[in-house]
């Protein structure tokens, strides 16, 4: 939870809670039980942390960030908590907001959905975490192509998008990414595109060949996240990352609340930000944080990936030193965490519980309805396409459908993922899609080759426009 203040001895409302400082630690006081949130939330006045000198590493370095949340709708309220909350730590901590760079659709704070106008908050009762967050590319600039140039520096690509900032980093600095959105084997999904696997460990290769940095840490928040890395990241290019799953599994959703209708944050992020909020981190290692996130998200597996010597760092050279003076106490809230695939079905069902309205449960059945026609008809228009592709080979097919395979064949599988995105469902615009996906990889595995899987979707697909399926 970012850390909201001004100057010393001020008394400041955020959100639902409110925090007075004091010499040793930030103190919650929560308002009467009874009180009214609706009431009570709009008289509420905001504000961002307040920056500090820049925070070095290495002597004359210092640390960089990138923060992507790669999703839109306000049912994905939580990845754009997350990125904002991890944007409130930085700062905080002594990073410079010039050096922390934001691409966030920017559709949740001032949603019509949203209860609480220019709020975002990443756990119940917590701060505003979008106080002060100023978003460099927002919108349609949010795809992999502009993230890939921010990594890579190239202002002359991006001149006109945005705010046009790229990464300045040097052969002295750290570099901090941070991504936030939904998975699938060997790639994360923007607005309206996917970032594949091989495109960001290019990038990153280029990044190391230059001399962009001299440690570069990942965090990323994302289904099947693991597959990103796994094999990918070789120890000499001083790059560690951690990852919300591995290559197989969901990440999960959180922190559930009934009045803004919606999962405020995931639980691997909220871990990891959570602790950074409370820990020093000047002395608390990667390897520490890594394990207390591992241990604390029963969820899914955290993974770690890549040069592991970097684990015995502090922390605080790739998030900034944390104030003890300025560090959080968190009462315990519970989690209600659910697998990320079913965050809208659960949002839904909820809903459905709590209305008394008699139109709007009828309107909540039919999209419940809707909702479960169309993953329906997601997966059996992939069962054909592996039908077509085994002609009918039953047990062929039920291998293809009940293992998971490691991904090899990269290049067969990007092409038919990509060309399964074009031609039968956005994967970007799909959620649901993601889930399906291992199919295509194990197919590509099992030796059967991108045309002949290609052939099968021209002959299935006829579904290309559909958008929302969740």
């Amino acid at each position: 939870m970012g850390t909201i203040l001004r100057s010393l001895g001020l008394l400041l409302l955020v959100s639902y809670g409110t925090f007075a400082y004091n010499k040793d630690i930030y103190q919650v006081k929560f308002p009467n039980e009874h009180e009214e949130q609706g009431n009570l939330l709009p008289k509420i006045k905001q504000d961002a942390a307040v920056a500090r000198d820049p925070y070095k590493v290495n002597g004359n370095g210092t640390i960089w960030a990138v923060l992507v949340a790669g999703s839109n709708g306000y049912y994905n309220y939580r990845h754009q908590a997350d990125i904002c909350h991890a944007y409130q730590i930085l700062l905080r901590n002594g990073v410079a907001k010039e050096h922390i760079i934001v691409l966030m659709f920017d559709d949740v704070a001032n949603s019509e959905e949203n209860p609480t106008p220019g709020v975002i908050i990443n756990r119940p009762n917590g701060p505003n975490v979008y106080a002060g967050v100023e978003i460099d590319y927002k919108g349609d600039d949010v795809k992999p192509d502009v993230f890939l140039k921010v990594l890579l520096g190239d202002e002359k690509s991006l001149r006109g998008v945005g705010t046009g900032r790229v990464l300045k980093s040097g052969p002295d600095d750290h570099v901090f990414i941070n991504f936030a959105d939904h998975g699938a084997p060997g790639l994360v999904a923007f607005p309206s595109e996917e970032l594949h696997a091989q495109d960001l460990i290019s990038t990153i290769k280029k990044m190391h060949l230059t001399k962009m940095y001299a440690k570069m840490v990942l965090y990323v928040e994302a289904c099947e996240s693991g597959s990103m890395f796994d094999n990918l990241l070789p120890a000499h290019w001083n790059v560690f990352a951690t990852t919300a799953a591995n290559d197989v599994e969901s990440s999960y959703a959180c922190y559930m609340d009934d009045y803004r209708e919606t999962y405020l944050g995931d639980v691997y992020s909220i871990k990891w930000m959570e602790n950074s909020d409370q820990a020093n981190l000047e002395q608390e290692t990667l390897q520490k944080q890594f394990l207390i996130v591992r241990n604390e998200t029963n969820t899914s597996h955290v993974m770690e990936f890549g040069d592991k010597s970097l684990r015995r760092l502090p922390v605080a050279q790739f998030l900034g030193e944390s104030e003890p003076e300025r560090k959080v106490r968190l009462p315990e809230v519970e989690l209600n965490a659910v697998e990320s695939s079913e965050v809208v079905r659960e949002i839904l069902e909820r809903k459905l519980i709590l209305s008394n309205s008699t139109e709007q449960k009828k309107n909540l059945r039919w999209k419940l309805k809707r909702f479960h026609k169309l993953r329906k008809l997601v997966k059996t228009e992939m069962k054909e396409i592996v039908s077509k592709v085994t002609k009918g080979l039953e047990t062929e097919m039920k291998v293809l459908e009940h293992t998971r395979m490691p991904i090899t064949n990269w290049d067969c599988y990007e092409q038919t993922a990509k060309y399964y995105s074009r031609e039968c469902f956005s994967i970007a615009k799909n959620p649901y899609v993601t889930r399906q996906l291992y199919l295509l990889a194990n197919m590509c595995e099992r030796g059967w080759g991108a045309d002949a899987i290609q052939q099968a979707m021209s002959s299935t697909c006829n579904h290309s426009s559909l958008q929302g399926i969740n």
